[in-house]
């Protein structure tokens, strides 16, 4: 086992990482930026080592930085945590180059992963259901528009090396394929520096649907049930439960067992989510995050377990503590992410915390760096805080969000805890009747946004 592991994030997730590393007698090392000096996560790590000023590619990007940061300290290894170097292969290539393990999956299963074609075609090859679309990328608008009328509109237009929604463009007609085809490709370009685009069809009422499987590289996989992210602004999940309202026990073990043992064939190590659109009883993959999700909480919550935990022992070579017949759902979790951010626009909105006040009781969690008088620096994601609560069944994970984000204090700053007490008063949110457009478009009748 290691003896002191480095965490490359910063914030709530951060403190997620020294919290278990802490239980497992772990010594930690945090990484920051100058704006980050007198952050939580910097004071609760036993060590800490300033890389570099504000900017993302000058401190938490900056591998350099931090592959020193391990050498003067001394760490064995290193957590990523999510979003920064989590899926970046030639991060962890450079970490096992020297001699540091990284606690995730392998540069190889990244690389995979982190190609859409790629990762479509091999998950076709083991088994896991896709959405109907291009063999490959399209590189030009007759391909396009070959590939639209072979499918069936409507389509959309998805950049090879995207994510975050950006290089995405639906064509409902083939009227609409020229400008959509050469709108994503731009986006691309400019976003990813490549402009490679795929088709899929479009499906219209999906909800998104994803599987959270674990393996210990050495061909061992189980999975931990589905979590229903359908709640979604701009394609970024605002809300997630699991288990999906909507998902029966017979469709759970079917898909779950067809990740499970789609990850065990090709020795993944680690955390990873298999994330689907679901319509009409059946599951399409659209892809794999080879890391911790920011909504891994309600897993744990109906699992009882600590996916972290298990993330630092797989990594030192260890085996996983449960097995698939080990794992049972026991309720029903919910996670919202409250952000800075100012209604109806969500902008951003940074600044000193004058008062916080987290919520408690039976089955509730706040994840959050926050504190009175931080301030909250204006140079990384507007995500403050997680809010997770757990009950016997959904109706009473609902009541308790609805009372905790009554107790939730965070003066100084605009938050989405307004939306989110919004979405409790609607009958389709208490009803579980929301699909991946659904938010987008209470958004708009609601808000103007």
């Amino acid at each position: 086992m290691f003896d002191k592991i480095l965490i490359a994030n910063r914030g709530e997730i951060a403190l997620r990482v020294i919290r278990a590393a802490r239980e497992m007698g772990i010594a930690t090392v945090a990484v920051h930026s100058t704006a980050d000096s007198d952050a939580m996560h910097v004071r609760m790590a036993d060590e800490s080592i300033c890389i570099g000023p504000p900017p993302s590619p000058q401190s938490y990007l900056n591998m350099p930085a931090i592959i020193s940061a391990c050498e003067i300290t001394g760490a064995q290894a290193i957590h990523p945590g999510y979003g920064f170097l989590s899926e970046n292969a030639n991060f962890v290539q450079i970490v096992e180059d020297h001699g540091i393990t990284f606690i995730g999956p392998t540069a190889e299963h990244i690389r995979i992963m982190g190609d859409k074609i790629t990762a479509k075609d091999t998950m076709k090859a083991l088994g896991v259901p896709c959405v109907p679309g291009s063999d490959g990328g399209v590189p030009d608008l007759e391909t396009a528009q070959r590939v639209g009328a072979e499918i069936g509109y409507p389509v959309i237009i998805k950049a090879t090396a995207g994510g975050g929604g950006r290089g995405m463009k639906v064509a409902l007609t083939a009227a609409d394929m020229e400008h959509a085809f050469h709108t994503a490709r731009a986006e691309a370009k400019a976003a990813f520096g490549n402009d490679e685009v795929y088709i899929e069809k479009y499906l219209t009422t999906p909800r998104h649907i994803e599987i959270q499987v674990f393996g210990d590289g050495k061909g061992k996989a189980v999975h931990l049930g589905e979590r229903d992210c359908s709640l979604q602004r701009r394609h970024q999940k605002v809300l997630e439960e699991a288990p999906g309202p909507c998902i029966s026990a017979e469709e759970r073990a079917r898909i779950g067992q067809v990740c499970a043992e789609a990850v065990a064939k090709i020795n993944y190590i680690g955390a990873g989510t298999i994330e689907f659109l679901y319509e009409k009883g059946e599951f399409y993959f659209i892809e794999m995050n080879t890391r911790l999700q920011v909504e891994h909480p309600v897993t744990e919550a109906i699992f009882g377990v600590d996916l972290v935990r298990e993330q630092i022992l797989v990594a030192a070579g260890e085996p996983m503590s449960f097995g698939q017949d080990d794992l049972t759902i026991n309720g029903h979790a919910i996670e919202v992410r409250i952000n800075a951010e100012r209604l109806p626009n969500f902008a951003p909105c940074p600044g000193k915390i004058s008062a916080y006040h987290a919520p408690g009781g039976l089955g509730v969690r706040m994840d959050s760096a926050l504190y009175d008088g931080y301030s909250i620096p204006p140079y990384y994601d507007s995500l403050i805080g997680k809010l997770i609560v757990h009950g016997r069944d959904r109706a009473e994970a609902l009541a308790r969000l609805n009372r905790a984000l009554g107790e939730l204090i965070v003066d100084g700053v605009d938050t989405t805890v307004p939306l989110f007490s919004a979405l409790l008063q609607e009958p389709d949110v208490l009803g579980g009747n929301y699909n991946i457009h659904w938010l987008e478009k209470w958004l708009e009748d609601h808000l103007g946004a």
